[in-house]
């Protein structure tokens, strides 16, 4: 037989109705891959369900509950396969969605990272939230996509059909040589979820790394299955894993005014919940804040040069989205 070189791993943690869900159209589409699933210590019956209803599935059984960053982590450390296929549980894989991926790793050396298009399950003639067609970041580490800034979702008219060098791939659904994974040391355990493939990414970057989309692979997301957009944990580690990346990423001359602004901005944010009356995720970001001050010493030992000042790719998206109404990636 011949030796796979791709392996699709699926963290799960308590997912047995998304693995029953899921599963099946990602064992009809993957016949170049070989498919693993993570399981993060669950109490339900995740295990017992892959092992009766899905039996050629490899199943990697970690001792607790590590999130998505240190859960994948310790399991990719028995994964050998050339690449990986990091795809979340409530992702419906299409046909032919491995063939371009496989294609661009083959032909590409000098590209460690790549996504594919990724639509909203429950609408599919609309990009999802987490990763669209691709991501970027402004100067101040606010990331937004192609299909995707802010709360903007836009329709799939073709209009993203190509493939370009981007600087961030979904987590969602992100592919990455075996290779660059180990020599990155992985996903930042501090992250725990959120954002840790942003800073993956941006530390590939800076080590001359590339990463790419390509519209010939299309997945559909169902998005916040493990952790609702209402959950104030969820505000938590969006506002204190990006300050967290910021702080190892950013080139030296600029991070202490760039970390300044956004400790200012954050502050506006958290106005603006109040005023939504959303007060528990006004303090889940002061919570945030406290923490990022906790870890920042850890954090600074991490930065490892070189840091490049061409990582955005826009100075404000916040300004641009705000005030010039720029909800689409082409204003």
């Amino acid at each position: 037989m011949k030796e796979k070189k791709i392996a699709v791993v699926i963290l799960n943690w308590n997912g047995a109705k998304l693995l029953e869900q899921f599963l099946p159209s990602v064992l009809a589409h993957s016949d170049e891959a070989k498919i693993y699933v993570v399981d993060n210590a669950s109490t339900d019956n995740s295990i017992h369900l892959i092992k009766e209803e899905f039996p050629s599935i490899t199943i990697i059984q970690n001792e607790g509950n590590y999130g998505f960053a240190t859960g994948y982590n310790i399991a990719l450390q028995q994964v050998e396969e050339e690449y990986y296929a990091l795809v979340n549980s409530d992702i419906e894989v299409t046909q032919n969605w491995l063939a371009p991926i496989l294609s661009i790793f083959d032909a590409e050396p000098n590209i460690g990272i790549i996504q594919p298009k990724i639509l909203d399950y429950k609408n599919k003639n609309d990009f999802e939230y987490a990763g669209a067609a691709g991501g970027f970041i402004d100067q101040f580490g606010y990331p937004f996509c192609r299909g995707r800034i802010f709360d903007t979702l836009e329709k799939d008219n073709g209009q993203y059909d190509d493939a370009i060098e981007i600087f961030w791939g979904s987590g969602a659904c992100f592919f990455i040589r075996k290779e660059v994974y180990r020599k990155l040391n992985g996903f930042d355990d501090d992250f725990f979820a959120h954002q840790e493939e942003i800073d993956l990414c941006w530390r590939a970057f800076n080590l001359g790394y590339k990463a790419k989309y390509t519209s010939k692979s299309v997945v559909y997301h169902v998005g916040g299955a493990t952790l609702k957009e209402s959950n104030p944990k969820k505000t938590f580690l969006n506002f204190r894993n990006s300050l967290l990346m910021l702080t190892k990423n950013l080139p030296k001359n600029k991070l202490a005014s760039i970390i300044f602004a956004r400790l200012l901005l954050d502050g506006l944010a958290g106005l603006q919940f109040i005023f939504k009356g959303k007060f528990i995720h006004c303090w889940a970001i002061v919570k945030a804040h406290f923490h990022y001050y906790h870890l920042i010493n850890k954090t600074l030992k991490k930065r490892k040069a070189p840091q490049s000042e061409n990582y955005y790719q826009t100075k404000s998206i916040v300004y641009k989205y705000f005030v010039k109404n720029g909800t689409v990636f082409e204003d």
